[in-house]
C-alpha cells in the first residue's frame, strides 16, 4: 500500500499504560499480531507514565521483534491525558489511535474506525452508548452510574451531540491529531472531553461509531478520586472554551 508517508508508516496505535507490569505483554501481543497480518506498515507506541513497577521494561521486552515499537517511560506519573498526548506527538503513521492498555475494545475493532476515516471522518470516536454497541461485560454499577452523570454534565454544560465522550478508542487522521492534541492542556481522564471540543472548535469531522466492550476489572480510576478530578477537568474545559470563544 502506498501511504503518502515519507516514513512509510500508514497506522499508529498509542497505548498509554500504567503500573501494568503483570497484564502489558499480553496486550502488546495482541496489538502486534493484528498489525503484523494487515497489508500496510505499522508502529506501536507504548507510553509508560512514570510507573512504580517493571511495567516499560516488560514491553520492550513483549515488543522485540514484532512490528516497528518505541516504549517512552515518564519519569513522573501526570496523567492519561499527558500520556496520549506524548505518544501521539511522538507517532509517525497517517493514521493514530489510542486505546486502553486493558483492550477493553478489542483491537480488531480498529477495522471498522479504518472504513470511517478512510471515508471522509477526521476523527473517529468508539462509543459503548451507541444502539449497535456490543456490551459484553458491563462495568459494575457505581461506575456505570458515575460515567452516565459525567456525559449528562458533558452535555449540558461542555459540549453537546456525544453519546459517550470516555471510551478509550479513538482513531485520527494524522496531521489532525497533531493539532489537536498540540493544543492539549488536560492531563488527567477528563482529556477526552478537550480532544472533543476542540475537534468542535477546529472544525474537525467526528464520526461516532458503536464498539464491541468488555469492562476489565479492576480499573485504575477510583471512583471518588477519578470523579473529583474529571469534575474539576471539567470545569477548567468549560472555563476555556469560553476564554477562547470570547477571542473569536
Amino acid at each position: 500500500m502506498n501511504t503518502g508517508n515519507p516514513n512509510g508508516i500508514r497506522l499508529s496505535v498509542v497505548i498509554p499504560t500504567y503500573n501494568k507490569e503483570a497484564r502489558i505483554a499480553a496486550t502488546l501481543e495482541q496489538v502486534a499480531i493484528y498489525l503484523a497480518a494487515k497489508p500496510f506498515a505499522s508502529e506501536i507506541v507504548v507510553v509508560d507514565d512514570g510507573s512504580s513497577d517493571l511495567t516499560a521494561d516488560v514491553a520492550r521486552a513483549a515488543l522485540t521483534g514484532r512490528v516497528p515499537s518505541r516504549v517512552i517511560r515518564r519519569e513522573q506519573n501526570m496523567g492519561k491525558g499527558a500520556s496520549v498526548r506524548e505518544g501521539v506527538l511522538a507517532a509517525s503513521g497517517e493514521l493514530i489511535l489510542f486505546c486502553d492498555d486493558d483492550l477493553s475494545t478489542p483491537i480488531t475493532e480498529l477495522d471498522k474506525t479504518v472504513a470511517a476515516l478512510e471515508t471522509g471522518a477526521d476523527v473517529v470516536i468508539g462509543s459503548r452508548a451507541h444502539p449497535d454497541s456490543e456490551i459484553r461485560v458491563r462495568q459494575r454499577r457505581p461506575r456505570e452510574w458515575m460515567g452516565k452523570i459525567f456525559n449528562l454534565l458533558v452535555r449540558l454544560f461542555v459540549l453537546r451531540g456525544y453519546r459517550d465522550t470516555q471510551c478509550g478508542f479513538k482513531a485520527f487522521r494524522g496531521a489532525a491529531a497533531k493539532d489537536i492534541f498540540s493544543r492539549l492542556r488536560t492531563p488527567g481522564f477528563g482529556f477526552d472531553v478537550e480532544v472533543l471540543v476542540l475537534c468542535r472548535d477546529l472544525g474537525y469531522r467526528v464520526a461516532e461509531i458503536p464498539v464491541v466492550w468488555c469492562d476489565a476489572r479492576p480499573s485504575r480510576l477510583r471512583i471518588f478520586k477519578g470523579s473529583w478530578g474529571m469534575l474539576n477537568d471539567l470545569r477548567r474545559i468549560r472555563r476555556q472554551a469560553r476564554r477562547d470563544a470570547r477571542r473569536r
